[in-house]
């Protein structure tokens, strides 16, 4: 009966063990394969990208665009053959304007079926120019990418593709050791296999499979399957991605097999010997039962029990303990990994989210407050833009060492919180002892950094909550912490007590933003424009669209109360567009087009950083047949300078179609002087606070004189805001001001006014010759 309970326990031991084995190689097995995953898109993406630039060469080739101009077929023909054949692209065709194929070279031939599959490739392509679309050729997918030839308007487009085949698998077979497979379907119910890296026999079972298939069982065991879609165009094919678990598995065989043998002998000895040599068998197998038990659950931190014996137990004991050791220590990496921040090597937002949570479980002394203080670096970005990222990694490993000596009592703790913010958690006497810490702080960033050759200042902004007096859980403490250094990074303040003034509006601001987001769907908001007249000798009607909100319950919520909002969340683009397509309904009125009208349309720096925002006017233009010259865009000084090059870039598009660019609240920024005489501007609005200083008899005076002069000698025309009555309308005229706006001339009225208006109140505003 001992005999059997033994070969009961031995066989559970070796059950439980071969499950835990065969499951943790399963799950490995599925972690490598969306790792393999990605890395085949990225290989896709590399292709396309590689394809791209290419296709980008040739469409730059001065020779190849002359002979797209002048109609040379054979020159066209003859070009793309030879470019295709240096990058390796086993399609390369010309398309014209419309998309229509002028020249195509394939030395695969099936010219019948290139043409009904780039039928399908091309429309995917125009509406995403910038991205690539696989179809089946001859029975195997390419990859597909087009660009534009420019000469310098667009005159056509350059269309290459290069099959996903047998070096690409081979390429992934290198990388990763996995084995690929590409799988078209043959429109009969079945599967080809043009490209495998598998050997012919597992490719018969692989074909034999079905469409959902999973894993399959091959002469090399079972292959887990991971699927990846290439193309639904044409006819559907897709990506396979195969792993051996028994490959994986094997090295563990051995050890079953050794705890075979080694559970064979303990049987033998236990049915030859006493009672004792039983004793000194069983029990050692039990507790090694136990620890697989342990380790199949996850427990890693009970040693093996007998690893001093030397025996066949012992070894057993010794191979698992090692095991139990090289897993622990993977395990204790993954944690560090999980909780740690890799760059400064302090703790992380989860680690020290939870540290919060443990120092609220524990009772903190009598009399003493736990303190969150949450930093953020002032001036990072520009930092990051300036000297480059890497200098800001080292200048945060800075911040960290001079963070560090702040944390003195036990349980204190210092984390990045992520990017340039850092939180530190505080035993405390009361509010002033953080407050103390907080000025501690400030005093050791005002030593400058020195970094090779730079010597950078550190400055940043700091917010304390404490618990309990400002929060009762650990989440509410790190966010009111969080509200706080925002509240002092906008009142200018080095560090700031969190006061439940600084977020008494949070609910009502959420509360808004829900229903901004229904607010275009329901029809809530509305355009209204202020006029603008022309001082100088001029004609035609002008004005500034701007946007209102009839709210269903609030009434008409005013501007600045869900403006910034939208901004914050990128909402903003959406109200752009929005107001837009509101102005060009209006000008594709007949009234409007009589009237000579323009609209000026406001852009935020959303907007203006949107690389689609051309795209997106041009199809609103195209839609209502409204012409661009029929817009002025306003831009503000500070949404230019958030990004100077991308802005840049956007604006100069914007000029190519035909808008008119105006620099809105001009001379309350910073810098836009060294960008002025390279930024496409065709005008400059002086901001209201100047024109109404001019009451005052100060320098505004001088101020709006000297804009006035140099946007003149610039080329561009002024356009003045905040002209309230009579006496300032004139002072500007005399100053050659070209236009201006202001309550004085009118207030903001609903579209569907402004036109009556204009024929009616507003002929009175004539410029005098």
């Amino acid at each position: 009966m001992s005999l059997l309970l033994l070969l009961a326990v031995q066989l559970a031991g070796f059950a439980v063990v071969r499950a835990s084995i065969e499951r943790n190689a399963r799950a490995q097995i599925a972690r490598e394969l969306d790792t393999d995953g990605r890395v085949w898109q990225r290989l896709l993406e590399q292709k396309a990208e590689r394809l791209r630039q290419g296709s980008a060469l040739l469409a730059a080739d001065y020779g190849f665009r002359s002979a797209v101009s002048s109609g040379d077929t054979q020159t066209i023909e003859s070009a793309l053959e030879n470019h295709g054949a240096r990058i390796g692209a086993a399609v390369t065709a010309l398309l014209d304007t419309r998309l229509a194929v002028r020249a195509i070279s394939s030395p695969g031939g099936g010219m019948k079926q290139l043409s009904a599959t780039l039928a399908q490739v091309v429309p995917a392509l125009a509406a995403e120019p910038a991205g690539s679309q696989i179809a089946v050729v001859n029975g195997l997918p390419h990859q597909f990418v087009m660009v534009p030839l420019r000469a310098p308007l667009v005159i056509g487009w350059v269309l290459m593709g290069f099959p996903v085949g047998q070096p690409l698998a081979e390429e992934m077979r290198q990388l990763l050791a996995v084995d690929v497979a590409v799988r078209v379907a043959d429109g009969k119910g079945g599967f080809s296999v043009p490209v495998s890296t598998l050997p012919e026999a597992s490719l018969k079972t692989l074909r034999a499979a079905g469409s959902g298939v999973g894993e399959i069982e091959t002469q090399r065991g079972t292959l887990l399957v991971r699927r990846s879609a290439l193309s639904h165009l044409g006819a559907p094919s897709e990506a396979l991605l195969l792993r051996s678990v028994d490959e994986l598995v094997a090295p563990y065989r051995q050890l079953q097999w050794l705890l075979a043998v080694i559970t064979a002998a303990g049987l033998l000895l236990f049915a030859l010997g006493s009672s004792a040599m039983a004793r000194r068998v069983t029990t050692p197998l039990r507790a090694l039962l136990v620890a697989t038990r342990l380790l199949s659950k996850g427990n890693y931190s009970v040693p093996m029990e007998h690893t001093g014996r030397n025996d066949e137990v012992g070894d057993l004991a010794r191979s698992f303990d090692h095991m139990r050791l090289d897993i622990a220590r993977q395990q204790s990496e993954i944690r560090d990994l999980a909780y740690r921040d890799r760059l400064t090597g302090v703790p992380n937002r989860e680690r020290f989210r939870g540290a919060v949570m443990d120092a609220l479980r524990t009772d903190p002394v009598l009399g003493h407050r736990l303190a969150v203080l949450v930093l953020d670096l002032d001036r990072f970005k520009h930092v990051n833009d300036v000297l480059g990222y890497a200098f800001g990694d080292r200048l945060l490993q800075a911040v960290a060492g001079r963070l560090q000596p702040m944390v003195g009592e036990p349980g204190d703790m210092l984390a990045r919180h992520g990017g340039n913010e850092f939180a530190l958690l505080l035993h405390v006497t009361d509010a002033q002892a953080a407050l103390q810490i907080a000025e501690r702080i400030a005093r050791a960033f005002e030593t400058p950094l020195h970094f090779d050759d730079q010597t950078v200042d550190l400055s940043a902004s700091m917010g304390i909550a404490l618990w309990p007096d400002h929060a009762v859980d650990a989440d509410m403490l790190i966010n009111r912490a969080e509200i706080a250094m925002y509240g002092a990074k906008k009142r200018l303040a080095v560090a700031l007590l969190y006061d439940p003034a600084l977020d008494s509006s949070s609910a009502q601001t959420l509360s808004l933003l829900g229903d901004l987001r229904r607010a275009v769907e329901q029809g809530e908001l509305r355009l209204y424009l202020q006029p603008k007249v022309a001082l100088q000798r001029g004609a035609g009607a002008a004005a500034e669209a701007l946007l209102r909100w009839q709210h269903p319950q609030r009434g008409l919520v005013p501007p600045m109360e869900f403006i910034p909002f939208a901004e914050q969340t990128g909402f903003v683009r959406q109200l752009t567009l929005w107001v837009f397509e509101q102005v060009a309904m209006l000008l594709a009125q007949s009234l409007a087009r009589t009237a000579d009208l323009h609209i000026s349309v406001n852009l935020s720096t959303r907007d203006l950083l949107d690389p689609e925002l051309s795209l997106r006017l041009g199809a609103i233009l195209e839609r209502y047949q409204v012409s661009a010259g029929s817009f002025c865009l306003e831009i503000t000084e500070s949404a230019i300078m958030d990004d100077p090059q991308r802005a840049e870039a956007m604006l100069n598009r914007l000029a190519q179609q035909g808008f008119k660019l105006s620099i809105d609240d001009f001379g309350t920024g910073y810098s836009s002087l060294a960008y002025l005489k390279r930024l496409p501007v065709n005008e400059l609005k002086i901001d209201k606070s100047f024109v109404l200083g001019m009451q005052s008899g100060g320098g505004d005076a001088q101020i709006v004189r000297s804009t006035i002069d140099l946007a003149h000698n610039l080329g561009l025309t002024v356009v003045a805001e905040g002209v309230e009555d009579a006496a300032l309308m004139e002072r500007l005229r005399a100053m050659a001001c070209d236009e201006a706006q202001g309550y004085h001339i009118s207030r903001p009225l609903p579209a569907e006014q402004f036109l009556g208006w204009h024929a009616g109140p507003g002929a009175a505003f004539v410029a005098a010759p």
